[in-house]
């Protein structure tokens, strides 16, 4: 089995192995412990895994097997085959609980490296969906504040926040060192509980330019209203996430 290290491994370096007395195919045993190696970060993005006629000799497998296991991590997103250059190693998807929690802290915490581009933030009228939201009026005054996250550089997320014009004015540089319900605790409000939405769309070709994703490419969508503890709607939020590279995580209980 793959060797457990603090430090990132070279592909030569990683301790492979498979039980041909298991029930499990050979394929999967290889891209269970390679998929393990990425998530633990012993095989880091950007890494190439080298040709498949190499690491099958090394672990006396058909090719066939090797190519199948690769295949099945390039169809999770964990792999990337690119021409001329290799399979390649990115970054794994990223999985989010769903909750009351921000983006940053999620990331952050997950060891991430969470980054923010600020795109906009303002004053606005207020459209009919956000006025509804936030139980203001149609029109009046709130603040947008529109920003890209990124994680190791990379974009993942376009997201669109509407506040109260009273609650928080933060500045460009709060916005993109830190999240925004960081800074809203930090205000003096208790973050209590949401109502959520999610969906799914296509990208368009704006949208698409900037998560770094094909025209058309799928997405995942999320509306949501946070409420304080007085039950005063305090944030509305529109996002766009790249479903290649996210996903949500439910926990179901079964009624007694």
């Amino acid at each position: 089995m793959a060797r457990v290290r603090n430090e990132p491994s070279e592909p030569s370096e990683l301790k492979l192995s498979v039980d041909r007395g298991s029930p499990v195919p050979l394929y999967f045993q290889l891209s269970q412990q390679l998929e393990a190696a990425i998530e633990q970060g012993r095989l880091l993005p950007g890494t190439l895994l080298g040709n498949e006629i190499e690491l099958a000799n090394r672990l006396g497998l058909s090719r066939p097997t090797v190519r199948q296991a690769i295949q099945a991590l390039v169809d999770k997103g964990l792999l990337v085959r690119r021409r001329g250059v290799g399979t390649q190693v990115v970054h794994s998807q990223i999985r989010r609980p769903l909750e009351l929690s921000s983006l940053y802290d999620d990331l952050e915490a997950a060891g991430q490296r969470p980054a923010t581009r600020l795109l906009d933030i303002g004053l606005v009228p207020a459209p009919a969906e956000v006025a509804a939201a936030l139980g203001v009026g149609e029109g009046e005054e709130v603040r947008r504040v529109e920003r890209l996250r990124l994680t190791h550089g990379e974009p993942i997320a376009r997201m669109r926040n509407y506040l109260p014009r009273e609650l928080l004015d933060p500045s460009p540089q709060d916005l993109e060192f830190t999240g925004l319900y960081r800074l809203m605790r930090a205000a003096g409000t208790t973050l209590h509980s949401a109502r959520q939405s999610i969906g799914a769309r296509a990208a368009t070709a704006e949208e698409a330019e900037l998560l770094a994703e094909p025209a058309g490419a799928p997405l995942l969508t999320m509306e949501r209203t946070a409420f304080d503890d007085t039950g005063r709607a305090v944030e509305y939020g529109s996002h766009l996430y790249r479903a290649s590279r996210y996903a949500f995580e439910l926990q179901l209980l079964i009624r007694p």
